[in-house]
């Protein structure tokens, strides 16, 4: 049997603590039908606050524990919560969970975090070197604050040295199958993404992402440049040909791009038109060879190649996945 403690604090968000305990629940109910021996369950689950007492989260729903975390005397995995922003963790409860979490990973009991609990793990110290991910909208939030921690912003789930991180608040659901598989069995864990609905070939992120493009920063030719770029992301034009433009050399204007947005002018531009084609494909339907042209591309390949990279879905698979256009044209 495994023994899960799932933290519950002030603020935080109740929906994977208590979507863990159901689907864990669910788990162990599965486990004796299939194993039909008599036997106990697979999981053992317990909500855990600072000094016992009740927390309110951050939807108003009361949350009562069955102890504190210095009378967990027994356990394989600590859950940690997500909160909305702003994160407040240098608050003194905030680093008495960070010196209870630092002290069970020392004695070999893993730690988990769901949506924006990364936040809260890698305050401890323990994710630094490591590798994890977090809610992609928080993704830029994340680095500026934890620079030392490998963030691969890509990924659903991510296990390191004991340490599981998941995405958005739903990815806990993935988690959950990890570990039903992890404890129990790939056939249970099969059954179980069955009974809850669950898509099994989740492995990242970047479908969903939606890109902000940093434009909260002081260069500002770079900034016209940007401008300029997202009204013309569909011509022809090269990146040598831009800076000429805007009265810088290439080489100077291709690091103080880089400096003022995080990325290449080349990398910036590919962003712009798969952000445009994604667009498209969402609410149009035109076809793929159609909005290939639309955003800048002459050859489907290359952009059905690069398409995939950004997104991890072929164009067909992506319109499939989020198009409204297509479900509009169904329903009529």
């Amino acid at each position: 049997m495994a023994r899960i403690t799932l933290l519950a604090e002030n603020t935080c968000v109740a929906s994977a603590i208590a979507g863990f305990m159901d689907a864990m629940s669910i788990a162990s109910l599965w486990w004796q039908f299939m194993k039909n021996d008599g036997g106990g369950p697979l999981f053992e689950t317990e909500i855990v606050t600072i000094d016992g007492q009740p927390v309110t989260t951050t939807g108003g729903i009361i949350l009562s524990p069955s102890k504190s975390i210095y009378e967990v005397k027994k356990t394989d995995l600590i859950l940690l919560p997500a909160f909305l922003p702003p994160f407040d963790l240098k608050s003194d409860r905030i680093q008495t969970i960070c010196e209870w979490v630092r002290e069970n990973h020392s004695r070999g009991k893993d730690i988990a975090c769901t949506c924006t609990g990364t936040f809260l793990l890698a305050e401890t110290g323990l994710l630094d070197g490591k590798t994890a991910t977090t809610n992609w909208q928080f993704a830029d939030m994340f680095k500026r604050q934890f620079p030392k921690v490998n963030l691969s912003i890509d990924k659903i789930l991510t296990e390191d040295s004991g340490l599981y991180c998941t995405g958005a608040a739903t990815a806990f659901m993935t988690l959950c199958l990890h570990l039903i598989e992890k404890y129990g069995s790939k056939a249970l864990a099969s059954r179980c993404a069955r009974a809850l609905l669950v898509d099994t070939d989740r492995y990242s992120q970047s479908p969903y992402i939606i890109y902000d493009f940093w434009k909260n920063h002081s260069d500002e030719q770079i900034l016209k440049v940007q401008q300029w770029m997202e009204k013309n992301y569909e011509t022809r034009f090269s990146i040598d040909a831009v800076a000429e433009s805007a009265g810088i050399s290439p080489r100077h204007f291709k690091r103080r791009f880089k400096n003022a947005t995080g990325e290449s002018p080349l990398a910036y531009l590919q962003r712009l038109r798969i952000e445009n084609a994604k667009r498209f494909l969402e609410r149009t339907l035109e076809s793929v060879n159609e909005i290939t042209w639309k955003v800048g591309y002459e050859d489907i390949n290359s952009f059905r190649r690069l398409f995939i990279k950004h997104t991890g879905l072929s164009p067909k698979n992506y319109r499939n996945k989020f198009s409204n256009a297509v479900r509009d044209e169904v329903v009529q």
